[in-house]
């Protein structure tokens, strides 16, 4: 795949392109998506979206790629940040992920849609794309870890996998009642007073 072309035009223009993207295939799926929706979205024709990235598929992988590379590529700095708590890298892994999905609203829509989606012609890509996310998030939240000051008792892979799953309920939840960047801020928020929370109930 190569995108040569795309890559030349002002970053704005990528952006909304990018966005349009983001939004068409979160909301519709890949099978109901129309690049020509996805080129009225973001200002464009369909014909120079075609010219961009030669097709629906390639279009779709790239933003899967894009995805992981705007909620990991900053996260991966974690690991040599010096931030050994367990609760403080886990909330620096939130904001930094909050800080994509700022720049990409649609971001968060097509996550969860490509979750989930089935469509033959993209499937197997979208599951190793996830398997590998999943491996390197549990990584990056675990690897260098200070856990001496946890109770006696403390289990950090049962600990790790349920704030898996509740960085996940905070993205589904995000993805449901969302309409504006100051709901993020507010979800955000009470989101680290339950890490907050957490802290006091597991340290000593």
């Amino acid at each position: 795949m190569t995108m040569e072309n795309f890559f030349r035009i002002r970053a704005e223009k990528q952006d909304h392109i990018i966005n349009a993207g983001f939004t068409a295939f979160g909301k519709q799926g890949y099978r109901k998506a129309s690049i020509g929706d996805i080129a009225k979205n973001a200002g464009t024709t369909k014909g120079m979206i075609t010219y961009y990235f030669g097709s629906k598929k390639n279009l779709y992988i790239y933003l899967l790629e894009r995805c992981q590379t705007s909620l990991l590529a900053n996260v991966r700095e974690q690991l040599g940040s010096g931030v050994t708590d367990f609760f403080e890298r886990f909330k620096s892994i939130m904001n930094l992920q909050l800080e994509a999905i700022r720049k990409y609203p649609g971001m968060l829509a097509f996550a969860n849609g490509a979750y989930y989606e089935t469509e033959p012609e993209v499937a197997d890509e979208v599951r190793r794309a996830f398997a590998d996310e999943d491996a390197l998030f549990s990584h990056m939240l675990m690897d260098g870890l200070d856990l001496s000051g946890f109770k006696p008792g403390f289990d950090p892979d049962l600990i790790c996998k349920f704030m898996l799953w509740a960085g996940e309920g905070f993205s589904a939840e995000l993805f449901e009642k969302t309409t504006s960047e100051d709901r993020i801020e507010t979800m955000a928020a009470d989101f680290e007073k339950c890490l907050d929370m957490m802290r006091r109930a597991f340290h000593k």
